[in-house]
């Protein structure tokens, strides 16, 4: 009984080396992805009218700020 515990507290501490070792990775989400998300589907130009304004909110190389979700 003893020897498992102490094997079990190992372990424990591995995983929390390991784990604490790791890096997160951030979301790659565009600005254009999100902000077309809530385009209209159902009008082409209504859809046409958005994505252009997405266009002009987002412009080049941006990334999409705040709650994506």
């Amino acid at each position: 009984m003893e020897m498992k515990k102490k094997v079990m507290i190992v372990a424990v501490l591995i995983f929390c080396v390991i784990s604490s070792q790791m890096e997160r990775v951030e979301p790659q989400v565009d600005c254009f992805d999100a902000c077309s998300t809530g385009c209209p589907l159902t009008n082409g130009k209504l859809r046409q009218r958005c994505e252009g304004k997405c266009r002009i909110r987002c412009g080049p190389d941006s990334t999409a700020e705040g709650n994506l979700g």
